[in-house]
C-alpha cells in the first residue's frame, strides 16, 4: 500500500503525509494528558517537536548509546526518547519506557 501511494504521490509527499499525522497524533496524545513519547523515526521525532512547540531540553539517562531521555524545559512538564532508525537495539522501547518512569 506504502509503495502503491509513493507511486501516485512521489514518496517524499507520502513521507510527510505520514510524518505529519503522527505529529497530530502525538498533539492530540498530549491534549489529553499523556506526559511519556516514545518516537521512532529521525524525520518523524522532528515533525513531533516542532508540532508541539518544544524548544529546549533537559538530559536524563541514557536510554543507548546517544539517545537520552529528554525532559521539557518550562511548561508542563514532558519525557520523551526520540530514536532515529540506527540507533538503539531490539529492547529500546522497553529500556525507555523503563527509564521514563
Amino acid at each position: 500500500a506504502v509503495r502503491a501511494l509513493q507511486a501516485r504521490h512521489g514518496g517524499a509527499a507520502v513521507g510527510q503525509a505520514i510524518e505529519a499525522a503522527l505529529a497530530r497524533l502525538a498533539a492530540d496524545l498530549v491534549a489529553r494528558g499523556v506526559r511519556r513519547l516514545v518516537v521512532a523515526g529521525g524525520e518523524t521525532s522532528g515533525a513531533v517537536v516542532d508540532h508541539l512547540g518544544l524548544k529546549a531540553f533537559q538530559l536524563g539517562p541514557e536510554i543507548a548509546a546517544g539517545v537520552p531521555v529528554l525532559r521539557t524545559a518550562g511548561g508542563d512538564p514532558m519525557l520523551l526518547a526520540l530514536k532515529s532508525g540506527n540507533f538503539g537495539g531490539r529492547d529500546f522501547f522497553l529500556r525507555a519506557l523503563a527509564l521514563m518512569q
